[in-house]
């Protein structure tokens, strides 16, 4: 079968479409697109339930970035809903009730925490020593020689981050990379948004019609439903594409130990189930994200309507979300990789195979076993797909 197009790209996700677009309308290349799933956007990918509710169907998406290069790109194919994400953990108050602070941890949450008075009295404390608008590490508070601080550093680690951490990650509180523990901020300010960066937001039409509006380009051609690996070659010294020799450039974005048919084992990851449930109310949590830090087996509970600012009075949906390692079953997703020396390693194997194919590319969190905000993952199609038409060039 004689192909004519230029570029082969697998998978519609952020990776593969921005990728794709650039390489069709900045270099003039015919792409084809193939797509596993019967549907474009990838872990973004967005519908209608049957109440008539805007749900993520693979876990809340919020856009936010600093970079306005990505910005003005996406802005292209959306207009944007302003929203500015608020979350919110949910702990026992120890006394049979709950109490809800802001997280990340901040003065807002201190007052929750020790009360008013004695919460003011810390904030005024910390801010006098590291300074107002200031994100203080746990590893700064320990560090510091007040008993005080030092115990406001525990009180975060054992409230806020170590248990929902294992839940996570699957994980006791002795494999927990300290590094990791060490990053885990104290924000000095009243800001209570999760992110601070200046341009937040969600596709005013939804992420499903963002990403059909960039793949709508006629040099580009998309196939859902398609198995890429039953098509695509990597056995011999030269990739073939159904069955032919193929010298046209491919972007790679699904998992590559899969690519590789697993030869050197599975690269390990966590996966997430997500239990939907619709209520007859406007409002369940009154936050788009409540975490659950210290028990219950979810993480957290999305409510979509505080993400899209949908109307829809008297029902409402909502979803949690339960971690657990992936294990490659056919209806399970592989989310996050779990990043350590051995995986690193093992991954460094499949990277060396994929290096033999000088017209082999890896982009994205699974093809490079690497995390991803979506507004890094925009960042690194845009910069390789420059890079391959330079080269093309």
């Amino acid at each position: 079968m004689k192909h004519t197009f230029d570029c082969l790209v697998v998978g519609a996700g952020y990776a593969g479409a921005i990728v794709a677009r650039e390489l069709a309308e900045a270099g003039g290349k015919q792409v084809l697109v193939l797509e596993r799933r019967n549907h474009v956007a990838g872990n973004a990918y967005d519908c209608f339930d049957e109440a008539g509710i805007l749900i993520h169907q693979y876990g809340p998406h919020i856009f936010h970035t600093n970079d306005k290069q990505v910005y003005d790109w996406l802005s292209r194919f959306t207009k944007w809903r302003t929203y500015d994400h608020r979350v919110i953990a949910n702990i026992p108050d120890g006394q049979g009730g709950r109490m809800t602070y802001p997280v990340p941890f901040n003065l807002t949450s201190l007052e929750v925490a020790f009360g008013q008075e004695e919460g003011q009295r810390l904030g005024q404390k910390l801010v006098q020593i590291y300074g107002a608008e200031r994100k203080v590490t746990i590893l700064e508070l320990r560090q510091n020689q007040d008993p005080e601080i030092a115990a406001l550093a525990d009180y975060v680690y054992d409230h806020v981050f170590v248990q929902y951490t294992m839940k996570q990650w699957g994980q006791t509180p002795e494999e927990i990379d300290p590094n990791t523990t060490a990053r885990v901020p104290v924000f000095l300010s009243r800001d209570d948004r999760y992110f601070q960066d200046t341009y937040q937001g969600m596709p005013l039409e939804g992420y499903t019609p963002m990403f059909e509006a960039i793949l709508d380009h006629p040099n580009i051609t998309v196939e859902l439903g398609q198995e890429a690996l039953n098509r695509l070659d990597v056995t011999g010294d030269v990739l073939k594409l159904d069955g032919e020799v193929w010298d046209g450039q491919v972007i790679y974005t699904g998992q590559v130990d899969e690519l590789f048919a697993f030869q050197f084992g599975r690269l390990p990851y966590r996966t997430l189930d997500f239990a939907f449930e619709t209520m007859p109310q406007d409002d369940v949590q009154g936050y788009g994200t409540v975490n659950y830090t210290m028990d219950k087996a979810y993480t957290r509970i999305t409510e979509f309507k505080h993400l899209t600012g949908q109307v829809k009075p008297d029902v409402s949906t909502i979803v949690k979300e339960y971690s657990k390692a992936y294990t490659g079953a056919e209806d399970e997703t592989p989310y996050y990789a779990i990043i350590n020396e051995s995986n690193n390693a093992l991954y460094g194997q499949y990277k060396a195979l994929a290096g033999c194919f000088p017209n082999l590319y890896l982009l994205g969190r699974l093809a490079e076993y690497k995390y991803y905000n979506m507004d890094a993952i925009a960042q690194r199609a845009l910069a390789l797909a420059a890079e391959i038409l330079g080269k093309a060039r």
